[in-house]
């Protein structure tokens, strides 16, 4: 596939950092930031372990969620999969990308918004709408460009939005297959896993998600 007709990004800096959970769970990582991103955001890649040779690199796109991954909510299940993507990569080896796109895009306070609006009823992307704000406004061109400098142009992707892999693709990565992430639901975050499956196809089980929500 021909290279797309995006700028190079460059690495700026590598720094060390031990990475440390509230469950005990600790690691250590090279945090990388970048010169040239597309959208000019404070993105970050996070290396961890190394790949054997031969197998491409797992690597995670994890949009930022200061609700879930600092603060814990039990409205999402980013903090979780946050958590789980840092202990399997590293066991794996490969990158988690921590992109800068609070709200699938739309932002930290435009994302309060829209909760307020799903407490009246609506799901995610019906309340990111009554906003006039796309369901979805996130790009991965800067997430391939961190990619491409740091010399991955293969891995395994893990995620269940089948969106970041179709964008990878057209973006000139070879996505070689799409690991999913764990489920992690609570009491308060069972509408909003359902409404990613029925709107933009998460592989998540909808049956059982179904049923909770009945429940």
């Amino acid at each position: 596939m021909p290279d797309p007709d995006f700028p190079a990004a460059t690495p700026r800096s590598r720094v060390r950092v031990p990475l440390r959970f509230h469950d005990g769970y600790s690691t250590d990582a090279d945090l990388v930031t970048f010169h040239g991103l597309a959208d000019d955001r404070e993105h970050v890649a996070v290396v961890l372990g190394t790949p054997a040779p031969g197998t491409p690199p797992l690597v995670r796109l994890h949009s930022e969620c200061l609700t879930g991954d600092v603060f814990g909510s039990a409205r999402c299940d980013c903090g979780p999969q946050l958590r789980e993507a840092v202990e399997r990569i590293a066991d794996r080896g490969g990158v988690l990308l921590y992109l800068r796109q609070e709200g699938r895009g739309i932002g930290l306070y435009n994302k309060l918004d829209a909760y307020a609006l799903q407490d009246d009823g609506l799901d995610t992307y019906q309340a990111n709408a009554a906003l006039g704000l796309p369901e979805d406004a996130r790009d991965y061109t800067a997430a391939a460009q961190m990619l491409r400098a740091l010399g991955i142009g293969e891995l395994d992707l893990l995620s269940n939005n089948p969106d970041k892999a179709e964008q990878l693709r057209t973006l000139g990565i070879d996505v070689r297959d799409r690991v999913p992430t764990g489920v992690f639901t609570t009491a308060h975050n069972v509408r909003y896993l359902r409404a990613k499956v029925l709107q933009t196809r998460h592989t998540l089980p909808l049956d059982s998600l179904a049923e909770l929500t009945a429940g």
